[in-house]
């Protein structure tokens, strides 16, 4: 039967326009929903045991493999570095300095602009998260003060990896050096999930940046600020 011929058929069966597609369709929906009993009594402490293996191999994985190598790719890490849920992604001639006291998602993507003229430096604080999903490009410098919080999904954009031209990235060319930008987080910022930094912006001290948003031009510090583009909602 090819591709096309068995295609056909799945979308009769799914119409369901005749008796046969009507209890084909009923008969592939029942086996899809086949449903073993799971009396609490055996799969309760099935699931105990699960939740404590998985929890020990991963603390294990943690402290054996997953913070020794990725200490190995630091110039610079302080104490009590604690990675949770695997290895972050580090690509391109990036330099990273890290504080103490650091909690690093493994989901985290960690990059440096391939054709900088320097090498890109990302230097954080002490007392640092920087949550699941995050991605940080850094262009030419980033620097996180201490006591950061920095939610899942968020976004640190210091180069953008193309050019605006078309027919240069067309051509697989770079970025040119005016879309590359320093990023600076002041102590004591949270960013809230799902933010976007732009290129060549600072974030006063104490800020807070409302999830969702993107922040294209410097904040002052204390203040809430929220939307897109970010804007001073009121001081705090």
């Amino acid at each position: 039967m090819t591709a096309m011929t068995l295609n056909k058929a799945k979308v009769w069966i799914k119409r369901g326009e005749t008796p046969v597609a009507r209890t084909l369709l009923d008969a592939i929906k029942a086996i899809r929903g086949f449903e073993l009993p799971a009396p609490k009594l055996i799969y309760k402490p099935l699931y105990v045991a699960y939740g404590a293996l998985t929890t020990t191999l991963s603390e294990g994985m943690r402290v054996v493999w997953w913070t020794p190598l990725f200490k190995s790719r630091l110039n610079k890490v302080g104490r009590s570095l604690y990675l949770y849920g695997g290895l972050p992604y580090v690509s391109g001639p990036l330099q990273i300095e890290m504080g103490d006291r650091c909690r690093v998602s493994g989901k985290t993507n960690f990059s440096g602009r391939t054709v900088a003229r320097q090498p890109p430096v990302l230097k954080v604080g002490d007392n640092i998260d920087i949550g699941w999903m995050c991605s940080i490009t850094v262009g030419s410098r980033v620097e996180i003060g201490n006591n950061v919080r920095i939610a899942a999904r968020c976004f640190l954009a210091g180069y953008p990896g193309h050019p605006l031209n078309a027919e240069d990235r067309a051509a697989g060319l770079p970025e040119t050096d005016d879309q590359v930008g320093d990023i600076v987080l002041e102590d004591d910022v949270w960013l809230a999930t799902g933010v976007s930094v732009m290129a060549g912006v600072r974030i006063g001290k104490g800020t807070i940046v409302a999830a969702g948003s993107v922040v294209t031009r410097d904040l002052p510090a204390g203040v809430l600020a929220g939307g897109v583009p970010a804007k001073v909602i009121r001081p705090i």
